[in-house]
């Protein structure tokens, strides 16, 4: 059986209600195409994309910056606590076929950073596509449609 594409998916922990409903609207479409949603765990975007992917059926895992395993949101079906703090951003990044990245700060920008250092294909949704190297996306549909590709050539 072949494994299940996993896509990291990164943004801010207090995002604007659009971009909480784009990270919602990115957990639901990967889960659709069943694809396993990697996230950190914790709330705003994080939250927003592991509940659009429950919504759906889908994996969720969380990779906690603690070891506390009740800190990750309520929508994770896998909790991964870590213990590591930010460097946590590693294995998020390192954890993905490929790597959406919504509107975020510096937490954000380091896992978009790790995610290109690591060869990993990065989709910015409104965001980041002044960093070379990563794809820009206007959508979530057309950022999730080009993570998917991306890990489908990784996976053949």
């Amino acid at each position: 059986m072949p494994r299940k594409l996993q896509v990291a998916v990164v943004g801010d922990n207090s995002p604007s209600p659009d971009v909480t409903q784009w990270a919602e609207e990115v957990g639901q479409l990967l889960a659709k195409h069943n694809a396993v949603v990697i996230c950190g765990g914790l709330g705003g975007v994080m939250a927003a994309v592991a509940r659009g992917a429950a919504t759906q059926g889908g994996i969720t895992v969380g990779i906690l910056p603690t070891y506390e395993a009740a800190s990750g949101n309520s929508s994770l079906s896998i909790v991964i606590p870590s213990g590591v703090g930010h460097a946590r951003n590693v294995m998020v990044a390192a954890a993905g076929d490929a790597v959406i990245a919504l509107p975020g700060s510096y937490g954000t920008l380091s896992e978009v950073a790790l995610a290109l250092k690591l060869g990993k294909t990065v989709i910015g949704v409104n965001a980041w596509e002044d960093i070379k190297g990563v794809q820009a996306a206007k959508t979530p549909s057309e950022a999730v449609i080009l993570a998917l590709a991306a890990a489908h050539r990784l996976n053949s």
